[in-house]
């Protein structure tokens, strides 16, 4: 570019070079966006400074005042405003992780029962989408803790399950695991059992490859992953306790209690983005020229294997794009947890922390980067595993 610019500049019409105009308009349009930002920052300052609202993160260390009803880390009133923000992004993390894994595997399901030759499933499975697709998403979060999960007893008459498990207007009340000495040595176990599964996976496939044979490293690992830890739990003497819960007065004590507002923000989030999910899988097999399964039947391969081992894996180079883009909606979706009172990052941090600090300028900005690098994240990742399932030419 610059050796045209330089010949356009000694024939004296450098104007008339493409590439000069170009660059000219890159920097004048740099230049405007630059003052623009610059206006706004001013009139922001401006503004908050006639408003008497100091700027600064250093409301971060003062103290909260106010309890949260789901910590997955200690907090108490006492707690910083850090904390807070801590306690409302593990809260967010946690309903996002549960919804894409619980709607991944819903919309699999209900995309390969799409395609399914028995009738009556094929149907109920168009139904499902066609209900729950073309529902607003809102609705579906109040129905499902208005309408279902409100209605359910009260703590004095709960749904008893075996006497340990108990389900009310407050939730979902399990008995609570106290680890004892040794139990460490259970979940050391279970790390080095996933490992091994994973380097014994990869074995059998390269010896699949290789010769020919197949070996049976699903159930291997299976077995591995289940009975590595139970042994060494048995070992140790089984060193884990429950604490079951107990009705005290109103209300149960001990135990671990599943927030009607969590449960009702996950099934409406599961659901709502499985429909979209299941379409999206079913588009993917149908995408896989029918040509493939004829050939397997032609080998006498069963139904499920040819859909496991021939037509998904072609199906997933097609669908990991949009899958991913299911999955940043379903993130981005859970902030809609305001509407029932779930403590998530924007009720607790970018709803009552404004409230009481009066920084919206800092609290919003830094709510909207926490959810910009989440998807950020998740995208890094899909695309990885997109790479990786690609045919690569040789």
């Amino acid at each position: 570019m610059w050796r045209s610019v330089q010949r356009s500049r000694e024939k004296g019409a450098l104007w008339r070079d493409p590439s000069f105009r170009a660059l000219v308009v890159q920097a004048v349009l740099l230049i405007a966006l630059a003052a623009v930002i610059a206006v706004l920052v001013s009139n922001t300052m401006s503004n908050l400074e006639e408003r008497g609202i100091t700027t600064g993160f250093g409301f971060f260390s003062e103290r909260a005042g106010f309890s949260i009803p789901q910590t997955l880390v200690e907090y108490s009133g006492n707690s910083t405003y850090a904390m807070t923000f801590v306690v409302g992004l593990l809260n967010t993390l946690l309903v996002s992780a549960m919804g894409v894994v619980t709607a991944t595997l819903i919309g699999f399901l209900v995309g390969i029962a799409r395609l399914s030759p028995n009738w009556l499933l094929a149907k109920a499975a168009m139904v499902y989408v066609e209900i729950f697709r073309n529902v607003p998403l809102l609705l579906q979060i109040l129905f499902w803790y208005f309408a279902v999960l409100q209605a359910l007893p009260s703590p004095r008459d709960s749904l008893s399950f075996f006497e340990v498990i108990f389900l009310n207007i407050r939730g979902l009340i399990m008995p609570a695991p106290l680890p004892q000495p040794g139990f460490s040595a259970v979940l050391w176990a279970l790390l080095l059992a996933v490992v091994a599964s994973f380097f014994l996976v990869r074995f059998a496939r390269r010896r699949q490859d290789r010769t020919g044979q197949r070996l049976p490293a699903g159930w291997l690992s299976l077995a591995l992953i289940v009975g590595l830890p139970l042994a060494v739990y048995a070992i140790n003497g089984f060193p884990l306790n429950w604490e079951v819960p107990a009705l005290a007065g109103f209300n149960f004590r001990g135990g671990i209690t599943i927030l009607p507002e969590l449960a009702a923000l996950w099934l409406a989030l599961s659901i709502y983005t499985a429909s979209f999910i299941a379409e999206i899988v079913r588009s993917g097999i149908q995408s896989v020229a029918h040509g493939q399964i004829e050939a397997a039947r032609s080998l006498g391969l069963a139904p499920g294997v040819t859909l496991r081992k021939i037509v998904i894996p072609q199906a997933m180079r097609l669908i990991i794009p949009q899958l991913t883009s299911q999955h940043l909606n379903l993130i981005k979706n859970s902030s809609l947890a305001t509407a029932i009172g779930y403590p998530d990052l924007v009720a607790v941090f970018a709803g009552t922390a404004l409230n009481q600090t009066g920084q919206a300028l800092e609290i919003i900005a830094i709510t909207m980067a926490v959810y910009l690098t989440i998807s950020l994240v998740v995208s890094f990742l899909m695309n990885l595993y997109n790479a990786r399932v690609q045919i690569k030419e040789r």
